[in-house]
């Protein structure tokens, strides 16, 4: 059953649509907003103009290259006194060296000395057998021997043929005073009357017989003088050469008994019983005992500035010890060349062979020059170039120097580059076929 609705009461209003007008209310939008709107829409070819043109400017340049800084080392040119000297590591080598080696071979029966002991000249070092030589100098002292002996009987012979011609003479000055003692008496009887002139005569012929023999008997001595002299000579030498020979085969048996040429210190030697040598063979040597020298391997570049009767200074604990040099061998090998000095004064007690010693080798007057670091720059430039940084430290260029002499700590600057100058000094290796560098 429906009720009635009275007439005051209020029915709710139907809904009206919305007009367009009431829904699309404008809506602002922030600052922020409208920035980034724009900031993207014109942003964007900015950016990669920028882009562009640093790429251009950071890019290295063709033949250039880009490095970090933190990888160069850089030092400045400066005007400094540059010390001409050059330090080294000395090996301290006897003075005199002397070489032994086996004169005849054979077998070590025994080695009396030890290696590194002190010796005096005819030292016994060792001893040789050798059967063999022995047969062969027996032999031929045997006929050295009858050589001798003929030798002897020649001079025997030219002995008793003097004596013999001697005593002709003498038979003939005898004879002629005889002869002629009897003349002159027959002569004072003849004129007394008891003589005859033939007798006389007869007497007379006998003293000239006897004067003449003694004359020929005079001119052939004098003859035989000289070729008994001649021969007599030769018979001397022949016995001298033999008797020399002899001494050589009786000094080839003692050869097999090795001893020290002389006094000194024996090294390398380490000969064993029942090792065999053969003649010629090395069987050490004898050092210098007390006298030393120091010899130094030389790095090429100083070839031309060593040279002998350059001053050098050895540090041998706290006592410094001049030098000279003595001798430069110019033969480079691994790029050294080797030289020896000596000691200007006694080097002191307790050197040893092969001990190492630190010495400064003076190569000239201390003067003042320009002057860089002596370093791994060097290497690959030779002291030829060298990269000299811009003021303001963001490039390196390539510029052609001249370098003269150096020593460990200092390289000395003779062309090309001023007081000031930043240089780099690490290794160029990297760089070598690069003229420019971008330092980043």
């Amino acid at each position: 059953m429906r009720h009635p609705v009275s007439g005051n009461v209020e029915m709710p209003e139907k809904p009206q649509p919305l007009s367009g007008s009431g829904m699309d209310r404008a809506v602002v939008p922030s600052a922020r907003k409208i920035f980034l709107r724009r900031a993207v829409r014109y942003g964007s070819p900015v950016a990669v103009v920028l882009l562009i043109w640093g790429g251009w400017h950071l890019a290295p340049a063709s033949g250039s290259l880009s490095v970090k800084r933190d990888q160069l080392s850089v030092a400045t040119v400066q005007s400094a006194p540059f010390l001409d000297y050059l330090p080294l590591r000395a090996t301290v080598a006897p003075l005199h060296v002397t070489f032994i080696n086996a004169v005849q071979g054979g077998e070590v029966t025994e080695a009396v000395a030890k290696d590194g002991v002190l010796v005096k000249k005819d030292d016994v070092l060792a001893r040789l057998s050798n059967p063999q030589l022995q047969l062969d100098v027996t032999s031929r002292e045997a006929s050295i021997a009858s050589q001798l002996g003929a030798v002897s009987a020649q001079r025997l012979t030219l002995q008793q043929t003097r004596t013999t011609e001697e005593t002709q003479l003498a038979e003939a000055r005898y004879n002629l005073l005889k002869a002629r003692h009897e003349l002159s008496i027959r002569e004072q009887l003849r004129q007394q009357g008891f003589e005859s002139d033939a007798n006389v005569q007869s007497y007379s012929d006998e003293a000239d017989y006897y004067a003449q023999r003694l004359k020929r008997l005079d001119a052939a001595r004098t003859q035989d003088i000289q070729v008994a002299d001649r021969q007599e000579k030769e018979i001397d030498q022949e016995g001298q050469r033999l008797r020399s020979n002899l001494e050589v085969v009786e000094n080839s048996l003692g050869a097999l008994t090795l001893r020290a040429p002389l006094d000194g210190r024996l090294t390398n030697f380490d000969l064993q019983p029942g090792q065999s040598l053969k003649a010629g063979d090395r069987i050490g040597q004898i050092d210098s005992e007390g006298q030393y020298r120091l010899d130094a391997d030389i790095d090429e570049f100083y070839l031309g500035r060593v040279a002998t009767g350059e001053r050098a200074q050895a540090d041998i604990g706290d006592v410094k010890i001049p030098l000279t040099v003595t001798r430069v061998h110019p033969q480079v090998t691994n790029g050294q060349f080797r030289a020896e000095l000596t000691f200007d004064v006694p080097p002191p007690p307790g050197l040893r062979r092969g001990e190492s010693i630190d010495i400064r080798i003076t190569l000239g007057e201390t003067h003042r020059a320009l002057v860089l670091p002596n370093g791994a720059w060097l290497e690959a430039s030779g002291g030829s170039s060298a990269f000299v940084v811009a003021g303001n430290g963001r490039s390196a260029d390539r510029v052609t120097i001249t370098s003269g002499r150096r020593n460990p700590e200092q390289a000395e600057i003779t062309g090309g580059l001023h007081a000031g100058d930043q240089v780099i000094i690490s290794s160029y290796n990297s760089y070598k076929n690069f003229n420019h560098l971008a330092i980043h």
